[in-house]
Order: structure tokens, then C-alpha cells, then sequence
């Protein structure tokens, strides 16, 4: 299937995204299968996806949980989050064609994990104002998301604070997280980006989150590699809407849609079992960080209870297939540099 092909299929399933049974059996169907044949089903999946995304916020864990249910044959085990009872918002002129973009360049290979963050933060500006008071309101609904909302806005945190944590802490690996990875703190300027515009509780939780994604990670058992940044955006959506992350994970499931071999069904494992482990955890939005900071990590699990992310698979799997690949590709060159001179030597010539 061509591009032209596949854009065209996906729009059409736009405009009837699968409801939560049809959801389910279409995740099902895909989970049987070991190949990329059932095309129809992976790109209505993303479709419906894309749709709740940016259209219809308030059904992303409806959506999302029928798509667990139905990948994994397990119900998942959480108190129901109930949609709006109001249509989908019209779709924003431009916004296909731009989102599209951002797929082709995906296909492509001309996206790595910051120009991807950037192309999908982008497509933010077909919010209007009636789609951000939806998310907002739908926000609300998730467990500590009010209570958090209403107390002061978080402020910044130092390095020098990080720094003078004990060996062994979640500050002291919060620390060393950030300087190992040249990380910035909370990747974004807050104010530059205008959180503080934006309507509550969306203000504080965008606030926290540019702070505490890191923390998620370490607290939450994922890694810092490609497979589980995909994977914690699950986590955070399941925790509280997060609509970047439904917009992000959206496009992976596009980009997926086509994936030969075993790739489809890595990337819904880790969509579904992060999207469950999310719902399944304590309101990590309600964590007074800045108060245990000296504590470790496994303590405030405990205190917490919250269980560390089981990884269906090795979280660095999507680095091993680079690297794999790459050597391949020298592998390819040098008999192909080898099979040149041979040929040359064979003719009479020189190589």
C-alpha cells in the first residue's frame, strides 16, 4: 500500500471511528495475527486513535481500554472513565493534511525522538478554544487531578537542590538522570510556551508534567529509551488524559500500521501493557516530590503502591534493531565494495 493509498484509508476511517466493542474485536483480530495482511483493522485502529486524540478527548479511556481488552483478552481492571455525552469537535482546517505530514516524514526516516516531539507539539495550534475547555473538563475526571490542580503552581527545581540529595535517593538519580543525559529540567520554558495561559487544570498538570516526566520514569520503572518513551506515554495518558501523549501514541500507531514481521505487535504490547499499568497505579499527579527527594525509590513505591512497569519486552529493543542494522548496512557495503573489485579484477581491470 502506497502513501496516497494508506492517507486516503485512514481518513475514511476518520469519519467513523470504531466504537469500544468494534475496537475490541478489530485489536483481537490483530493480536491472532503474526503478519501485516489485516492492514484494514491497523489503520482503523489508528484512525480511531487519532480520532479521540484530537476530535473527541474525552473518550480516550474508553477507547483505550477497549483496545487493552481486546489486544490482551483481559478486561482491564480500573473504575471506568465515562465519555461526554456530546459529539466529536469538527476537525480544524489543515489539521489531516499536517498530521500526515508529520507521518510521511515518519516513513521516511527523517524523524528522530526530538523532532518528532516537536512535529506532534506543533500540530497543538488546531486547538481551538472549545477543544482545550474539553480536555480540560475531561481531565477533571481522572483520580487527583482536581486536588492537585487547586494548590499553587509548582516551582522550579535546582540542580544544587538535586545535588545535595544522598547517594541512593530520588533526587540523587533525578540528578544524575539529567546530567548523564544532558537533560534539561523541565525540557520546556513554562513561561515561553504560556502553561500558565492555559485553562485548569491543564495550567498545573502541563506545569508538572514538564517537571516530573523524568521522575515518572524513574519511580515508574521505565527506561530512557525509544520503546519506553513510548510506552510512559501511555502511562501518563491512563493517569490523567495527557493529550500530547494520545496524539503522539496516534501517529505510532499509523507509522505501526505497516510494520512488517513481529513489529506491530511489540508496539501494541507496550501501548496496552503501559496503558494498563497507568490505570492500575495511584494518582502519581498528588506525589509531593519535593518532599522525598532524600527517600529511595523502592520506599516510595511502598509508601505509594505503586508497582514497577513489567516491560514485555527488552527496552532497548528498538536501539539493538538500529545498531543491527547499521552493521548490516557496513556488512552490505563492503561485499558490495568487494563484489566491484572482483568484478574489475575478472574483466582485466584494475579495482
Amino acid at each position: 500500500m502506497d502513501m496516497e493509498e494508506m492517507k486516503s484509508e485512514f481518513l475514511e476511517a476518520l469519519e467513523a471511528p470504531l466504537q469500544p466493542d468494534a475496537l475490541k474485536a478489530a485489536a483481537a483480530r490483530c493480536a491472532s495475527s503474526a503478519n501485516a495482511s489485516d492492514k484494514a483493522d491497523r489503520l482503523a485502529i489508528a484512525a480511531t486513535l487519532a480520532h479521540v486524540a484530537f476530535l473527541a478527548q474525552d473518550r480516550i479511556a474508553e477507547t483505550y481500554d477497549a483496545l487493552a481488552a481486546g489486544w490482551t483478552s483481559t478486561p482491564v481492571d480500573a473504575a471506568p472513565i465515562d465519555p461526554f455525552d456530546r459529539p466529536a469537535e469538527p476537525s480544524p482546517d489543515g489539521l489531516w493534511d499536517a498530521y500526515w505530514e508529520v507521518v510521511e516524514d515518519g516513513k521516511a526516516g527523517k524523524l528522530d525522538a526530538l523532532s518528532i516531539t516537536a512535529r506532534t507539539a506543533e500540530l497543538g495550534k488546531f486547538m481551538t478554544p472549545q477543544t482545550l475547555d474539553r480536555i480540560a473538563e475531561y481531565a477533571s475526571r481522572f483520580e487527583g487531578v482536581d486536588e492537585a490542580a487547586a494548590g499553587p503552581m509548582p516551582e522550579l527545581i535546582t540542580l544544587e537542590t538535586l545535588a545535595a540529595c544522598p547517594q541512593g535517593s530520588l533526587g540523587r538519580q533525578f540528578h544524575d538522570l539529567i546530567i548523564d543525559n544532558k537533560f534539561d529540567l523541565e525540557v520546556l520554558d513554562r513561561d515561553a510556551i504560556g502553561l500558565a495561559d492555559l485553562p485548569q487544570p491543564l495550567a498545573y498538570l502541563n506545569t508538572r508534567m514538564l517537571q516530573a516526566h523524568d521522575l515518572w520514569h524513574i519511580t515508574g520503572g521505565y527506561e530512557t529509551t525509544a520503546l519506553h518513551e513510548i510506552a510512559i506515554s501511555a502511562f501518563q495518558m491512563a493517569q490523567f488524559g495527557h493529550n500530547y501523549s494520545a496524539q503522539f501514541l496516534s501517529i505510532t500507531a499509523v507509522l505501526g500500521a505497516d510494520a512488517p514481521g513481529p513489529g506491530y505487535s511489540v508496539l501494541m504490547d507496550t501501548i496496552t501493557s503501559a496503558w494498563v499499568h497507568g490505570r492500575q497505579s495511584p494518582a502519581l499527579i498528588l506525589i509531593p516530590w519535593e518532599d522525598i527527594w532524600h527517600q529511595p525509590v523502592e520506599t516510595i513505591r511502598d509508601k505509594y503502591g505503586l508497582n514497577r512497569y513489567e516491560s514485555p519486552h527488552p527496552p532497548a529493543l528498538i536501539e539493538r534493531g538500529q545498531a543491527i542494522t547499521q552493521k548490516l548496512e557496513v556488512v552490505k557495503g563492503f561485499f558490495q565494495r568487494l563484489g566491484h573489485g572482483l568484478s574489475r579484477a575478472f574483466l582485466g581491470k584494475t579495482a
